[in-house]
């Protein structure tokens, strides 16, 4: 080697120590600056309330919108600037390079479209539900693991403050043995389109799914489930297809059998005059009641949309109201959420597992109004979540 002068050395390693010094910061700068870049299917109403949320996102990179009436992928790509648009998933899948696909089409479809975007190699967000039958999902899900994928289906609201402070709150025991709970959800039923009326649809995968998931992540997986499901109005007008005849449950009754002997009530249906509408704003009553031996708490709002929990207990029973903010949570955040915990290599709250327990107990719950007998439930979950 040849021999250096200490000014050379020190020149060389000023120099050395500054291109280290420099590619730390780019690898940083790398790092702030990778996108999850998404793919996105259905452009209907579901998407106005997604769009706006991915948009904002620091983790996301927005390449191609997908539906099968293009006018409708062309306008919402025109609102948020998205250069590529489709009108079928195999252009899409085949078009712009991405990495998750964001599913926001009608329910029947998602079990279909979710299985193409895995063989193609795609991540998958769903809306509810992933799949249309239980045994659909389970094989979404290991179809997933066996290609190095992931796939999750919504709700999400498992993410919101409120459901973390009644989750710690149950565990740490300030209810005492817990006994029971009731969850409700209803309106009078969209308007907008078909699907939800058409068999593979029904207020328990529109509505219900959300009370569902809020009742297991806090009480545990179900064990059994008995139900009625029935149709009370029979024909509907929608705007896509005119006068239809009803075909799913347009109203569900369900008592859930969960460890330790404690039961949850879940009501869900389109036919409930709700003065806050579909939107919910504005209601300002308990939809989720859980009892305990020591004590009781209430979710002030709605599931996927709560500003608040009121809590009761033997050594303060005057109701006091916790977590009066909903924070950043809004129930349309669940793809922005994975995109994130997919970039950082985090684990989510949300799991494919739960939403396929969900899924489980819809099912099965419609068996069990068909034979009127109760039902064992197959499925489970990581539990306690929070």
């Amino acid at each position: 080697m040849k021999n250096l002068s200490r000014k050379q050395f020190l020149q060389q390693s000023a120099l050395a120590g500054a291109a280290i010094l420099l590619s730390s910061v780019e690898a940083v700068a790398l790092l702030e600056n990778k996108k999850m870049k998404i793919g996105i299917i259905g452009c209907g109403s579901v998407s106005g309330q997604y769009l706006p949320h991915l948009a904002k996102s620091p983790h996301v990179e927005l390449v191609s919108l997908c539906d099968i009436i293009m006018e409708r992928a062309k306008n919402r790509a025109a609102e948020y600037k998205v250069t590529n648009v489709y009108d079928h998933i195999d252009k899409q899948l085949a078009g712009a390079p991405f990495d998750l696909l964001v599913n926001l089409t009608d329910m029947q479809e998602h079990g279909r479209l979710n299985k193409i975007a895995l063989t193609k190699g795609k991540h998958v967000w769903s809306e509810k539900p992933m799949a249309n039958t239980y045994k659909e999902g389970r094989a979404l899900l290991e179809q997933a693991r066996a290609k190095g994928l992931r796939i999750w289906g919504a709700p999400a609201v498992v993410n919101s403050p409120q459901f973390a402070f009644m989750s710690k709150t149950i565990q740490e025991g300030k209810l005492g043995r817990l006994a029971a709970a009731h969850a409700h959800y209803g309106h009078e039923g969209p308007s907008w389109s078909a699907f939800f009326y058409e068999k593979g649809g029904g207020s328990l995968p529109d509505l219900g799914v959300y009370n569902l998931a809020t009742l297991t992540g806090l009480l545990g997986p179900a064990k059994s489930v008995i139900a009625m499901t029935t149709i009370v109005t029979p024909e509907r007008t929608v705007d896509n297809k005119g006068k239809i005849k009803v075909e799913a449950e347009d109203n569900a009754m369900l008592i859930l059998e969960h460890a330790g002997g404690v039961l949850s009530h879940v009501q869900s249906g389109f036919n409930y005059f709700d003065p806050y509408g579909h939107g919910g704003k504005g209601q300002d009553r308990h939809t989720i009641s859980i009892w305990g031996s020591k004590g009781n708490m209430g979710l002030v709002g709605y599931d996927w949309a709560p500003f608040g929990v009121d809590l009761a207990t033997m050594e303060a029973p005057a109701p006091v109201r916790h977590v009066p903010d909903p924070g950043s949570y809004v129930w349309q955040e669940g793809a922005t959420v994975i995109a994130a915990a997919l970039l950082e290599k985090n684990e989510p709250l949300i799991s494919p597992e739960h939403a396929l327990h969900v899924l489980d107990i819809i099912e099965s719950a419609r068996a069990s109004s068909q034979t009127g007998q109760k039902i064992s439930l197959q499925s489970s979950f990581r539990w306690p979540i929070v």
